[in-house]
């Protein structure tokens, strides 16, 4: 019988440890998308200080294209747009990711308990 929760137990355990890389994999990708909204945020407040008279440049691998100012807020606007429903859809990801590990916490609690039950039923027999 402790043999089966110890399986049970190995099992489980490596589910935990799969959502736990797959939580720290999902902080990252939102950590960075954190910083591109700071960045952008950034480049909004700027281009929101420019007039028509000013120039605007686009970065097209290594070639700067002139771009119009109108047409640069609202490919910023977009991607802000963007950025904060993926972080959105992440920090979702990432409640619902949580839930799993602790599910799996408590059923790794629980077969420990099983196991120990298991093993001190075992242990006077064995005299």
């Amino acid at each position: 019988m402790a043999e089966a929760i110890q399986q049970k137990l190995k099992a489980e355990l490596e589910k935990f440890s799969q959502v736990q890389k797959d939580v720290s994999k999902s902080m990252s990708v939102r950590q960075k998308l954190e910083t591109q909204l700071t960045e952008n945020n950034i480049v909004k407040e700027e281009l929101g200080l420019l007039d028509s008279s000013n120039t605007v440049y686009k970065l097209i691998g290594p070639v700067l294209v002139k771009q119009d100012l109108d047409e640069a807020k609202a490919t910023v606007t977009k991607r802000l747009e963007y950025i904060t429903g993926e972080i959105q859809r992440y920090e979702a990801l990432l409640k619902d990711m949580e839930k799993r590990a602790d599910d799996h916490r408590e059923v790794l609690t629980s077969l420990q308990q099983e196991l120990q039950k298991a093993q001190a039923a075992k242990s006077p027999n064995c005299g």
